[in-house]
């Protein structure tokens, strides 16, 4: 988890425009998500001034400044240029008024300033900010994006995950990380996993060494990061184990506070498990868009039933 998050990424990243203070980028730094839109505080209330967030001047904020006079216009933005305050932003690619500027430069804070609308960029960044200062923590696994769901695949060391990511990006998929995986949780019903950064793009497969995924295969063989969807744990077949062969129990894992479903597949010799993880993935996806072959089986066994019961 990061304590902070520099200016200087938060320009470099949503690329935003710096309108003064680009010597201070560096020195600049967010650590909440949370958003202030200083409505009250241009009215000259200040008693719950939140200083230390992101300052983010939109078509009413500015509209509202143009009727203040100049010395008031200065004496304002002095009063919200504190030390800890991280940046000013300006929405809509709007001018940045002069006093803004000058109460900026004698603090050292950098003046920003994007295109987008004022909503939009105020949930670009939170998610933004949300994503880099949020708690994280590794798992051991292999993650992989198929058809759009990220499957996070892990089982014992040995029992083939790379092997089965390997021969999944074959067939079209992508590796967002390889034997380790680094999660945080975005919101309440979402976890988003990423690679480390001395992990990404990389593979490894006993008997060949470290291969380079993005190297070999190309830039759309891997991604920066995916929700995760589904989990497949992969198990050494036991002959003594009853595995679930209609599909009918659920099982769950908690990762953070978000409850990830999650199916075990039974690893034995001459199973594809690279085409059997990939079905899970679209049978999961026909499952929450409501078409369930469980069910289908269920109602067509319950109809045979009845129908032999009738004859009987």
């Amino acid at each position: 988890m990061a304590d902070s998050v520099s200016i200087e990424k938060l320009v470099k990243d949503l690329k935003l425009q710096v309108y003064s203070g680009e010597d201070h980028l560096k020195d600049s730094v967010v650590t909440l998500s949370d958003i202030s839109r200083p409505g009250l505080e241009l009215t000259g209330y200040f008693n719950y001034y939140p200083h230390e967030r992101v300052q983010l001047f939109g078509r009413t904020e500015v509209s509202f400044t143009k009727n203040m006079t100049p010395e008031e216009r200065l004496m304002i933005m002095r009063r919200m240029s504190v030390e800890d305050t991280p940046c000013f932003l300006i929405s809509r690619g709007l001018e940045a008024p002069a006093e803004m500027l000058t109460a900026a430069a004698e603090v050292g804070i950098p003046v920003l300033g994007s295109s987008l609308p004022t909503t939009r960029l105020s949930s670009l960044i939170t998610d933004y900010l949300d994503g880099q200062l949020a708690e994280r923590r590794s798992m051991h696994g292999v993650l992989v994006d198929i058809y759009g769901l990220g499957v996070l695949i892990t089982g014992d060391s040995g029992v083939g995950k790379s092997e089965t990511a390997l021969e999944l990006v074959k067939r079209g998929h992508r590796l967002i990380a390889d034997d380790r995986v680094d999660v945080y949780q975005q919101d309440e019903q979402t976890v988003v996993g990423e690679a480390p950064a001395i992990l990404r793009h990389l593979l490894e497969i006993r008997g060949i060494g470290i291969i380079d995924v993005m190297n070999l295969f190309g830039a759309g063989a891997v991604r920066a990061e995916t929700s995760i969807s589904l989990i497949v744990n992969l198990q050494n077949w036991d002959q003594d184990k009853k595995y679930d062969r209609l599909g009918s129990d659920t099982e769950e894992q908690l990762i953070f506070d978000v409850p990830v479903p999650k199916i075990t597949v039974p690893v034995k010799v001459g199973r594809n498990l690279a085409i059997i993880i990939e079905v899970a993935a679209m049978n999961f996806r026909a499952r929450s868009m409501g078409y369930d072959a469980t069910k289908t089986f269920e109602a067509n066994l319950g109809k045979l039933i009845e129908s032999n019961s009738d004859e009987d």
